[in-house]
């Protein structure tokens, strides 16, 4: 393991500001603290700083030499409206609010990275250190975008890192081309009439409906995608009904799809529109169908994927570097920032042992051993990409 010294000499204090940013979790768009300790910090490491981006992005600018150059490295800030299970001192502080996929070390390797960037490094031209809010589910990446940040921080690619549990520590994973799925989210009203449960005939029963319609969805992917092309739909929120002895007026259905291409995005919400109309028509009922693209894919760039696999395995090796991971169903809004920029989006191991669980788990905690090597990863990138003018 080649981690920086200086770095290494700083993990306990990196410890501590991750477990502090943990133990006060802030949700999407409400990341005032956060951004506050991480305006500070920045601020006390010699950092020119804007905050209020997107209401709670910040962005730090380092500039060193006579280079033009610029580079983007990004982290996110907030956490998940998880309630914490854990019992350690540093758990949450703000019931029903948890930091369960690791943004708290995100944001705190990336602050280890600028205090050596700002102190020690030796690089030219400029790292704007992007901090942004809203990760989960809202689109902060997508916000800060349109409140001008490459327009006011232009760069030539940007970069991100997410932990991954499951990887050993000490590892890494990346690979050119798609790393995560487009994110879409829908809605389907079933209006129908309710009245009296042992009168249904007299009823357009939407319980009944919305059974053959779910029923129906679980055929798209089976039948209607090619097997060879990744793509989820998952109903996660059936809503109707107030009673034991009452058929309600309507019911709403809800979840998400996950895919890899544009045209099988539009396959889903083509396929589920129609199933939904059709079947509530045969049954005399109404549909309403909301379908609505939230994330795309997260696709990294080529040339930017290859540099960042030398870095990382400067770093742990390389053998230690998996260049040819499975893309992942999950979703990640960075995938607004590579489709502005060239870029490439990492995974870094957070453990494998028994320990470690799955992010959005209540029992999740990021491992303070990876910091360092979050830290270092970050700051050789960036001495990589803007080396000194000898």
């Amino acid at each position: 393991m080649k981690t920086i010294d200086s770095i290494e000499k700083y993990k306990n204090e990196m410890t501590q500001w991750r477990r502090d940013i943990h133990a006060h979790p802030e949700i999407a768009f409400e990341e005032h603290r956060t951004a506050q300790v991480v305006a500070e910090k920045l601020e006390s490491f010699g950092i020119e700083v804007e905050t209020g981006i997107a209401g709670t992005g910040v962005v730090g600018t380092i500039t060193k030499g006579r280079g033009n150059r610029a580079i983007g490295l990004r982290a996110d800030l907030d956490a998940l409206p998880i309630h914490e299970a854990n019992e350690f001192p540093h758990k949450s502080k703000h019931p029903g609010k948890m930091h369960a996929c690791g943004h708290d070390g995100h944001t705190t390797m990336l602050l280890g990275a600028a205090k050596y960037l700002a102190e020690e490094a030796e690089f030219e031209g400029t790292v704007h250190l992007i901090f942004q809010p809203a990760e989960e589910n809202e689109g902060g990446g997508r916000a800060m975008i349109e409140a001008g940040l490459f327009d006011k921080y232009p760069v030539e690619s940007v970069f991100g890192m997410h932990n991954i549990p499951g990887m050993a520590v000490g590892t890494f994973a990346i690979k050119s081309g798609p790393m995560m799925a487009a994110f879409d989210i829908f809605n389907v009203k079933v209006i129908g009439k309710g009245g009296h449960a042992a009168m249904p005939q007299f009823t357009i029963d939407p319980i009944v409906i919305g059974a053959k319609i779910i029923e129906a969805y679980q055929s798209i992917i089976s039948r209607f995608v090619d097997p060879q092309q990744p793509a989820v739909i998952s109903i996660t929120q059936i809503h109707g009904g107030d009673a034991y002895n009452v058929i309600p007026d309507s019911i709403d259905i809800k979840g998400c799809t996950r895919c890899f291409s544009p045209k099988i995005q539009m396959l889903m919400e083509t396929k589920m529109r129609q199933m939904a109309t059709d079947i509530c028509k045969a049954y005399g009922a109404t549909a309403e169908f909301t379908y609505e693209k939230r994330y795309p894919p997260t696709v990294n760039s080529q040339a930017e994927t290859d540099i960042a696999a030398s870095v990382a395995a400067g770093i742990v090796g390389t053998e230690r570097v998996n260049t040819r991971p499975t893309a992942a169903m999950g979703s990640e809004d960075f995938a607004f920032m590579l489709q502005e920029k060239p870029g490439a989006y990492i995974w870094v191991g957070n453990g494998d042992g028994e320990g470690s669980c799955s992010v959005h788990n209540p029992g999740y905690d990021f491992n303070d051993d990876v910091l360092p090597i979050g830290a270092s990863y970050w700051v050789k990138l960036a001495e990589t990409l803007l080396p000194p003018i000898r």
